[in-house]
């Protein structure tokens, strides 16, 4: 049986593998997740999926498949990631208010050096939001560790008012995708 391994420290991811019913290990990156200058944000998705992968993968003692992943939320072409304290949460959250955003989320998924990455993105629409639920919002403490500082997954999804494209995009992990990436890898997600 091929091993399976998560190269990420997201728990959200973790939970999205969980449902493929796979059994994988989780080892973290230790890469540096700063951004390129002049780099376009889904080149930055992308290079960063594809350092967690190489860093795991080099670190592995045996051979065995690695997922990376790596989400961003884009306004126009600001990258907003995640929020370093209250105020820039607050910022981020009134930034979207009443607006679009896309969520971009670079894959990778690689067997020693043969390697499947890709970019999905999702268009996300807030509606119009007041200062005084998101600062409640922000209270909850669930945007904290989360890009564009929110969790569609959680109370977040209040705000949202459509969206098109992969949810668990959204969430941190484009499962549709991901399986058909690790189908080609031989580990099959729908038995």
């Amino acid at each position: 049986m091929t091993e399976l391994v998560l190269a990420s420290a997201s728990p959200r991811r973790a939970d999205l593998l969980r449902q493929l019913d796979l059994s994988f290990s989780v080892v973290i990156p230790d890469i540096d997740e700063s951004r390129l200058p002049g780099e376009a944000p889904r080149g930055f998705v992308q290079r960063l999926a594809l350092e967690k992968n190489y860093d795991v993968g080099e670190r592995l003692a045996s051979p065995a498949v690695v997922v990376s992943a790596d989400t961003i939320v884009v306004v126009e072409d600001d990258i907003l990631g995640k929020p370093k304290c209250r105020e820039e949460g607050l910022a981020m959250l009134l930034s979207l208010s009443g607006r679009s955003h896309w969520v971009l989320t670079g894959v990778a998924v690689s067997r020693e050096k043969n390697a499947h990455h890709f970019v999905v993105d999702t268009k996300v629409r807030f509606r119009t939001l007041s200062r005084k639920e998101i600062e409640a919002y922000w209270m909850t403490g669930e945007p904290a560790d989360k890009a564009g500082s929110y969790g569609i997954q959680g109370k977040g999804a209040v705000f949202v008012s459509g969206i098109e494209g992969s949810y668990s995009n959204v969430v941190g992990l484009p499962l549709m995708e991901t399986a058909r990436a690790l189908n080609q890898f031989d580990i099959d997600c729908l038995t």
